[in-house]
């Protein structure tokens, strides 16, 4: 080998830039472990929040400190630098945000009540949940579909003081959609960096957020994110910032008594003698609310006070004189209050100045009730609109600062500065609220922050603040939303996956476990099997995994569950290489060569198999980092990794060892006492049992084929959309039991063992089509509801829900994930064109290579046939495994490396068939073909055992959440190692008729026997 020094320099390079690169992670862990043991000297186990600020204590102070922990480097700077950890791993939030399109629309046709195109919005938001197209081609389809000539450069429509220096009435409705897409762009573009800013300020180590193509989606991952509830506000808040004028209690209070008889009339069937009445006339005395309250009606005598008094009888607290408060409601009722006061026969109570009032609730906040109860409530205001468009007198774009800061009774307020318009603004509201005594109501995405009164007079400069009961984070994140700026339209989360601490730390526990014993099992095989050869391998697998790891952490890349697993796997694809050059050796030695030819033989032929195999397996590779998401492009970014390390160190690392151990003359078998003869006379006539093979395979294919058509596959949430939640308990569980609980609450759910018998996967997809997190909070409680009386009697909601700084947590919810059903069947879609596209790609590729049509044939018969047994047995067994088996994008990766795992296997036959051919111009075809099949077996069965090997170790041994993935890649190992042997070479040897002149050089048509 030449430029050995160079090749050596360059090795000891890189694996000192790939230790100082990990040393940045040492001492990170280093110091989180100090402070996580100072925690815990300090505070005992029931004192958990006390051990969380202790240990946050402590790294505030190293991280401000600058202090050198090692060679130089600060924690500070470690934690830039570490190896970033997945939410799998660490435990956070990862989120993709859907920006309303549909709302982007509104604004920029100015609130528009056209009838054709509120119309065209709501055909498009139908077509949109079976469409793969954007909502804005939706909306153009849907505009275009309508009845008549609809212009949307119509003055009604876009022709409007939004868009007048962009848009002209003689505008074809093409001109007009040209413009409107470059509208979207820049407006979802505002909306990244809004979100960007956002979170840059929220504290999180190594947050990750990206544009999704150029989609409305936005995705966010917060690995570590201590605050998943605080994490959800902070995306998907507008931050629509508004000051309003309110009414007084006393100005709007006779509206509710008056809305409260007319709902009655309105929710309960009507008697003919009440139908006559006049169900306005009512008493408008001062004290008519008291009476009310207190179920003093006498005109009415139903008995049920909801029927009665619609209105009041939810009310918790009366509003009062001279104040802005309407009454206090519980927080689970302000949704059926606001329904009564939307009805249009009650909004036209409401006359004169008052008849664009506007109803909105203040923040909720906590009511303690004469009998000890809590109570969640939130305060009634009504809003004075005077702009005839509903918008506020002053809005939050003047606000050109903020921070978080306290009063003089040291409450958390957020302090605002205006400019100079909103500051002239803001002076005359003060004043006039000052003259009439009236409060102003401090309006952020339609909920009351705060109602002060401006008790000394007009406030100039532009300069306040929001005050609000609120904590330091709260006013911390308000301040930075407001910094920030507004989003330009909603955002809902279609996609959330929530992992709590401890389940990312068991998943790290069980992934070092199972890398370790793995990487034993394969280090002591190849000295077993190979002996000194065998060792020099070993360390070039370790030099590899080092260099893997190092540039991982050089990179940024972060390191997932399936990332671990696509390491592991790397150790198979290393292993491989090495087997493929000691079986060439062995061969060369058995010719009678001299050691020293023996093996620079063995090196150069063994390349050509070892490219062509690694190349189709890095083909999938790209394919699967193209198309996947989250925790799959981990998968894809090591495999591809560990892909080019191991040509490196199988290739280069492992010459370097055996000519150094050779030059001197020193024997080299690349083998042992033990294995020496095995394989060595072994003549299997593999074509002469193809029509075996055939009709056993047609068989399977057949059951396959039959399975998939009426139990289909248990196709996950990825998939179909819904909700999934991991919950623990504190005792083992009867999923079954357990699922009727949930069936009779949800309508449709499914609760499975997961892992431990104290464990259950629980999957829903009650009220998939709606989001927000009102609704993710219902469905949470009403979970934590139907489960409660299998934990333990004093366990609260509060405690079931997951805990960001518990890493010990042995009951409650584990993990959350929730898929829109438009994103999923988005996602259904790619992984299709993902398995499609690497067919197609591998069967480019090995054409290109091979040259000849039939090679790429019998290669993909063999994937087609290791997919559909793979789809097959997942079909067959997902309802009786003891493991979850759904399909879902985890086991798309699976199915991809699969393939790429058979083609391997497959290419390295076909490569020793092709040299056959040119080397044995006499031999017939079938010996050819059995005789490379034969020379390649030793390389098949090793390669596979210790593949097979290392996925078992991660199957038995590594986390939960990835044991489907692994088991579908057992199983693809298994029929790839077969189908590459019976399938993929009979199907080539069929369909070519000559020997010779289709596959040599030689061009001979001698007929084969």
């Amino acid at each position: 080998m030449q430029n050995k020094g160079l090749i050596t320099v360059f090795a000891i390079l890189f694996g000192l830039v790939s230790l100082y690169q990990l040393s940045y992670t040492y001492v990170a862990n280093k110091v989180e472990d100090d402070a996580r043991n100072y925690a815990i000297n300090n505070f005992s186990e029931d004192q958990p929040n006390e051990r969380a600020e202790a240990e946050a204590r402590y790294l505030d102070s190293i991280t401000n400190s600058g202090e050198s922990i090692m060679f130089g480097i600060d924690y500070k700077k470690s934690k830039e630098k570490e190896l970033n950890k997945g939410l799998d791993l660490k435990g956070g939030i990862n989120v993709i945000l859907q920006v309303s399109v549909k709302d982007i629309l509104k604004g920029l046709a100015n609130n528009t009540k056209d009838p054709a195109f509120n119309q065209a919005l709501e055909n498009a938001t139908e077509i949109q949940k079976d469409a793969q197209e954007t909502y804005l081609e939706s909306f153009f389809t849907a505009f275009e579909d309508l009845p008549g000539e609809n212009k949307l450069a119509s003055p009604s429509i876009f022709f409007n003081k939004n868009l007048e220096e962009d848009i002209s009435s003689d505008m074809t409705n093409e001109q007009v959609q040209s413009v409107l897409a470059e509208k979207i762009d820049e407006n979802i573009t505002s909306a990244f960096e809004v979100l960007r800013k956002r979170i840059d300020k929220f504290g999180v180590t190594q947050p990750n957020i990206q544009r999704l193509g150029n989609s409305a989606r936005i995705l966010v991952e917060l690995p570590g994110a201590r605050d998943v509830e605080r994490v959800k506000k902070l995306v998907t808040s507008t931050a629509q910032l508004e000051f309003w004028d309110v009414y007084k209690y006393d100005e709007i209070g006779n509206f509710l008594v008056e809305a409260d008889a007319k709902v009655r009339d309105l929710i309960k069937p009507e008697t003919p003698e009440e139908a006559v009445q006049d169900s306005t006339q009512t008493d408008t005395d001062e004290n008519v609310i008291d009476d009310l309250l207190d179920g003093e009606d006498v005109e009415d005598a139903t008995e049920d006070p909801e029927v009665r008094n619609p209105i009041f009888s939810l009310m918790v607290a009366p509003g009062f004189q001279g104040g802005a408060s309407l009454g206090s409601f519980q927080v689970k009722d302000t949704a059926t209050v606001g329904e009564y006061l939307r009805m249009p026969k009650v909004k036209s109570l409401l006359t004169g100045d008052q008849r664009n009032t506007k109803f909105v609730w203040g923040l909720p906040t906590e009511l303690e009730t004469a009998d000890g109860e809590t109570l969640q409530t939130s305060v009634l205001y009504a809003l004075n609109v005077e702009n005839r468009d509903g918008s506020a007198p002053l809005g939050g774009g003047v606000v050109v600062g903020s921070d978080q800061g306290f009063d003089q009774l040291n409450n958390v307020v957020v302090n605002m500065q205006m400019n100079g318009t909103g500051a002239k603004i803001w002076e005359d509201m003060t004043e006039y609220a000052f003259q009439n005594q009236r409060q102003i109501a401090i309006v952020l995405d339609d909920v009351v922050y705060s109602a002060p009164t401006a008790s000394n007079g007009k406030i100039e400069g532009g300069r306040t603040q929001i005050s609000g009961d609120f904590t330091i984070a709260e006013g911390e994140d308000l301040a930075n939303v407001l910094r920030a700026g507004k989003l330009p339209a909603s955002a809902d989360i279609i996609d959330a996956e929530v992992v709590g601490p401890t389940l990312g730390q068991e998943a790290i526990d069980s992934g070092v476990l199972s890398f370790g014993i793995a990487l034993l099992f394969v280090l002591i095989w190849m000295i077993f099997y190979y002996g000194k050869a065998g060792a020099f391998a070993d360390i070039a697998l370790a030099v590899n995994i080092l260099f893997i790891f190092g540039i991982l952490a050089g990179l940024g890349a972060v390191l997932t569950l399936p990332g671990i697993a696509g390491i592991v796997l790397t150790i198979g694809i290393s292993v491989d290489a090495n087997v493929l050059i000691f079986e060439r050796i062995r061969e060369e030695l058995a010719k009678g060569k001299i050691q020293k030819d023996a093996i620079k033989d063995g090196f150069n032929n063994a390349l050509s198999s070892i490219l062509d195999a690694n190349i189709t397996t890095g083909l999938t590779g790209i394919i699967l980092l193209v198309f996947g998401t989250g925790p799959i492009k981990g998968f894809a970014t090591t495999l591809l990794i560990g892909i080019a390390t191991s040509l490196f160190t199988a290739i280069f690392i492992t010459r370097l060892f055996i000519d150094s151990y050779t030059k001197n003359g020193k024997s080299l078998p690349c083998s042992t006492a033990f294995t020496k003869n095995l394989f060595k006379n072994v003549n299997i006539n593999f074509l002469g049992k193809r029509k075996v093979a055939y009709v056993i395979s047609g068989i399977l294919i057949a059951i396959s084929l039959g399975s998939l058509f009426t139990n289909g596959l248990n196709q996950g949430i990825d998939f179909v959309g819904g909700r999934t939640y991991t919950v623990r308990f504190d005792k083992d569980m009867d999923a079954p039991s357990v699922q009727e609980d949930l069936v009779a609450a949800f309508g449709s759910a499914e609760a499975k063992t997961y892992g431990s018998a104290n464990q259950l996967k629980i999957s829903t997809k009650y009220k998939v089509d709606e989001s927000g997190e009102e609704v993710d909070e219902e469905i949470q409680q009403l979970l934590f509801n139907t489960l409660k009386s299998n934990f333990p009697a004093d366990m609260v909601y509060e405690d079931f829900k997951i805990e960001a700084d518990n890493q010990t947590k042995t009951a409650g919810l584990m993990e959350y994930y929730k898929v829109n059903p438009t994103i999923a069947d988005d996602i259904k879609q790619s992984s299709f064109w993902a398995v499609l596209g690497s067919l197609v790609v591998v069967f480019l590729y090995i054409l290109l290579r091979f040259r000849r049509w039939q090679f790429s044939l019998g290669a993909v018969a063999a994937v087609f046939h290791d997919v559909l047994l793979v789809l097959g047995i997942f079909s067959l067994t997902y309802k009786i495994m003891p493991f979850s088996m759904e399909i879902d994008q985890s086991f798309i990766a699976a199915i991809l490396t699969v393939i790429g795992y058979s083609l391997n296997d497959t290419v390295v036959v076909f490569d020793r068939i092709r040299e056959y051919f040119n080397e044995h111009a006499g031999w017939k075809m079938n010996r050819i073909i059995n005789s490379a099949l034969n020379s390649t077996l030793s390389r098949t069965l090793n390669t596979s055992v210790t593949t097979l090997i290392v996925l078992l170790c991660i199957f038995l041994i590594g986390a939960e959440s990835i044991r489907g993935l692994i088991f579908a890649l057992i199983v693809g190992v298994l029929v790839g190692t077969y189908s590459s042997l019976f399938i993929a070479t009979p199907v080539f040897y069929d369909t070519v008729k000559k020997r010779g002149i289709d596959l040599s050089d030689k061009k001979e048509e001698e007929e084969e026997a």
